[in-house]
């Protein structure tokens, strides 16, 4: 079997992950090697500061790149908070988060055009975020409401998931922000659990979708070339 050349930090969670989501292993049809960090939860990473949680990913890190891994990522967007710190100290091509694809989006969208992130946790994410991911920090943004099923599922870490609920979340979101921002050009998914439902935003915003699946593809095109 090919070895893993892209190796996936995942939170330590127990929610559902469909196919779609960075943690089902069907998503990808190159191998990975995911392994959670202990004490990283949802909770701690996007509505705490994950930075505390900093030895731990450099620990876990560390292991993967020895077993065989030569670039690295995670499962949550709102850890672009270490990208500086967790690439040096991995010594590794390192992708914390999907919001790194907005500089690159916006320089192939027309001047008048620009990036618009859905997000699970509005309140949570700020320009520090997007700063860190290399991204202006005035970009619009809409999140998913605390008390509906997909971030409800996700910070309580429950075992079961309303896919259709979190579908029509998703679309609800979308339109919202399309509309709201007429300059919204392309979209870009700040959350890995969101990717399954990234056919349906595009169809709704009839907009281009940017996920950690489109960001994941072209990072490990990059680890394992394809031979022709």
């Amino acid at each position: 079997m090919e070895k893993a050349a892209v190796g996936i930090l995942m939170l330590e969670t127990n929610f559902p992950r469909p196919p779609g989501d960075i943690g089902n292993g069907s998503t990808w049809d190159f191998p990975v090697q995911m392994r959670k960090v202990g004490g990283a939860s949802a909770q701690k990473v996007v509505q705490e500061d994950p930075r505390a949680l900093l030895d731990a990913f450099v620990q876990v890190g560390r292991e993967m790149i020895a077993d065989g891994c030569s670039g690295l990522t995670t499962s949550c967007g709102f850890l672009s908070l270490m990208q500086e710190e967790l690439k040096d100290a991995l010594g590794v091509p390192f992708a914390s988060s999907s919001l790194m694809q907005i500089p690159t989006i916006e320089a192939m969208l027309p001047s008048s055009q620009d990036v618009g992130v859905l997000t699970i946790s509005k309140e949570s994410l700020r320009a520090e975020h997007l700063q860190a991911a290399g991204a202006r920090g005035d970009i619009a943004i809409e999140g998913l409401p605390r008390d509906g099923s997909f971030a409800t599922a996700i910070f309580d870490d429950l075992p079961d998931m309303d896919f259709a609920a979190c579908q029509a979340e998703m679309n609800t979101i979308a339109q919202r922000l399309v509309t709201q921002h007429r300059s919204v050009g392309a979209i870009v998914l700040e959350c890995t659990n969101m990717a399954p439902y990234a056919a349906q935003v595009a169809r709704i915003s009839r907009r281009p979708v940017y996920s950690v699946v489109s960001f994941l593809n072209w990072f490990q095109a990059g680890m394992n070339p394809l031979h022709y």
